[in-house]
């Protein structure tokens, strides 16, 4: 039996490109990506150190046999979902290009999937935002007296802040992306 580590990283939804990178560098020190365990661990089984690719796809939902068999005919190996994001690698070896490094073909298809990923995942984080934790910290602010101000009001600032730091940052971050890919 081969010999696995878990290695816990966090990568928003706008740091697929970084955690690709990751992914590639784990594969050279001889560890393949064999599973996720979400949200943040990564199980790796030991390998020969080799040089990969990997690349991310976001569809959020499971990928179908149809879908993986299209990668499957251009030399990427399917390895696993995880909260929309399907992974693929391709040992170096068979790339014979530069546009063989990535399942992307053009700049249209990467900006389809940012859009993707606006409408999938920043647009419901948005309405929570707006919906729910804004009216509830409003609330709170609006209840001048002490015992007003309860666990839950400060589990709302909290998660506010929080909220504030997510959509900002994955915000920038898709639109630079965006915006690299449109040139």
């Amino acid at each position: 039996m081969a010999k696995t580590i878990t290695k816990f990283r966090i990568f928003t939804i706008a740091d697929y490109i970084e955690e690709q990178k990751w992914l590639e560098e784990q594969h050279k020190k001889g560890w393949k990506l064999v599973k996720f365990i979400p949200p943040f661990l990564f199980k790796f089984e030991e390998c020969e150190p080799d040089n990969f690719y990997y690349q991310l796809d976001f569809k959020n939902e499971k990928a179908s046999s149809d879908y993986i068999g299209i990668f499957n005919d251009y030399g990427w190996e399917y390895c696993g979902s995880c909260f929309g994001w399907n992974y693929f690698r391709k040992p170096e070896k068979l790339v014979e290009n530069e546009s063989e490094k990535e399942i992307f073909s053009d700049n249209e298809s990467r900006l389809d999937m940012i859009s993707h990923i606006y409408k999938t995942r920043m647009i419901p984080l948005l309405v929570v935002f707006l919906t729910i934790i804004i009216p509830n910290v409003v609330r709170g602010i609006n209840n001048h007296s002490g015992a007003g101000r309860n666990a839950i009001y400060y589990m709302f600032l909290v998660l506010f802040i929080v909220y504030v730091m997510i959509i900002g940052y994955c915000g920038r971050k898709l639109n630079k992306i965006k915006n690299d890919n449109k040139k």
